[in-house]
């Protein structure tokens, strides 16, 4: 398939010089500079008791802080912000019960964390306070939850003044993705899934989350890929932070991503299944097992807290349509490339090339795959997982599929 160098992205051409000024402007003040993190709080105890009319959390950290609390519906969640932090204690401490049926903490960036709590029914927050120990080691985050009417909920939902700052954090880089006309490079987004508050799937025998895997694959085969002329690579994250599924793509389409390739390593159920597996976007998934990881996948917002906007309405504009049929026709080039590649090479879980609807492979005018390394459950695939030779392998397969792809698909790129 022959093409013009880069897919129209409808609208995007027509730079909003104003607003990227804007942005340049607010970004050089000398207020807006980022600080350095500080030192984390530490959270180093925590208990939970109760039962399905009331239940209580208390957490011990070495010293005082501010706490902000949240609701979200579709499902009922609690979401408590605080500064960055570090989680010191066991799990086990602080495992779901009574009105919570799911219990989510960890980093949101560089400055922030959030405890998620899932609950089983419409809850508020009767109590949230901050309470210095009687003893004098430190202070204890009290937060009692009891059950209240739909009504009740919907009343909360509509009283509160929140906007989360993932959408602002959206709505900038949607808006700094108009900041000129790309140039000739062929451009990769390597996103390393999960991140932050959302840790992914959990190594069966190494215990290893699934966001430091991929992120250190992705360091990997960024360095590979800009090793290749006239090709620019990057990171959507470069750490431990937690991004949504649609800052991921504005992201990618904010540098003029050319292709967006996501990298993960899930576990299943049949630990007896390995082997890497490609997967494109589709509105109907190509089988149950494509299909029930890309509805896990679509949870990481969900797992942080993130309150999901509406779908777009749909755009009866048969030039959208023609665009997502032609990236997805890139897409599934790719994909071909990379099983194309990895034969014989790399193991193969059967029928590699697979399709489902994930929200991260969602955009109309960037061809974009989810790569599914291996699997965390499987004892062979975690072995290879985290070997640094078994990383430059399979880092430099991937990028001869791209240097293919590039060169099949695309003219003139450089």
């Amino acid at each position: 398939m022959a093409g013009s160098g880069r897919i129209g992205r409808f609208g995007t051409q027509q730079s909003s010089f104003f607003l990227s000024l804007l942005f340049f402007v607010l970004a050089s003040f000398p207020a807006a500079a980022a600080a350095e993190p500080s030192e984390p709080l530490l959270a180093y105890g925590a208990r939970i008791a109760g039962d399905n009319a009331r239940t209580r959390i208390v957490i011990d950290f070495d010293r005082e802080l501010k706490v902000s609390v949240h609701y979200v519906a579709d499902p009922v969640r609690v979401i408590v912000d605080l500064p960055r932090t570090a989680f010191g204690f066991a799990a086990d401490d602080l495992a779901p019960r009574g009105l919570f049926t799911d219990i989510r903490y960890g980093a949101m960036d560089e400055h922030s964390a959030r405890i998620v709590l899932t609950a089983s029914r419409p809850v508020r927050l009767a109590m949230a306070e901050v309470q210095a120990d009687e003893g004098g080691k430190g202070y204890r985050l009290v937060l009692d939850a009891e059950t209240v009417t739909e009504d009740g909920f919907g009343k909360l939902l509509q009283a509160q003044d929140w906007q989360d700052t993932l959408a602002t954090a959206e709505t900038a880089s949607a808006a700094l993705s108009e900041d000129g006309a790309p140039d000739s490079r062929f451009v990769i987004a390597v996103d390393a899934g999960h991140g932050g508050i959302d840790a992914g799937a959990v190594g069966s025998d190494s215990k290893i989350e699934e966001k430091t895997v991929t992120l250190s694959f992705a360091r990997t085969f960024v360095e590979r890929l800009n090793r290749e002329p006239g090709i620019e690579a990057f990171l959507t994250r470069d750490k431990d932070k937690f991004l949504s599924l649609s800052e991921r793509v504005q992201i990618a389409r904010g540098r003029h991503a050319n292709l967006l390739i996501s990298l993960h390593a899930d576990t299943l159920r049949q630990r007896n299944i390995r082997g890497a597996t490609v997967y494109t976007i589709s509105d109907t998934a190509s089988d149950s097992l494509a299909a029930d990881l890309a509805k896990r996948e679509n949870l990481s917002d969900e797992i942080a807290g993130v309150a999901l906007s509406s779908e777009p309405a749909a755009v009866a504009d048969i030039l959208l349509d023609l665009t997502r049929r032609e990236t997805q026709a890139f897409s599934i080039a790719m994909a071909r490339a990379v099983v194309s590649s990895f034969e014989g090479q790399v193991s193969l879980i059967n029928n590699p090339h697979r399709y489902a609807g994930f929200r991260v492979l969602q955009a109309p005018d960037m061809p974009s795959i989810l790569l599914e390394l291996g699997f965390l459950s499987n004892l062979e695939d975690e072995k290879l997982l985290v070997d640094e030779k078994w990383r430059e392998k399979v880092a430099d397969l991937l990028t001869a599929a791209v240097r293919r792809y590039r060169e099949r698909t695309v003219s003139g790129g450089g």
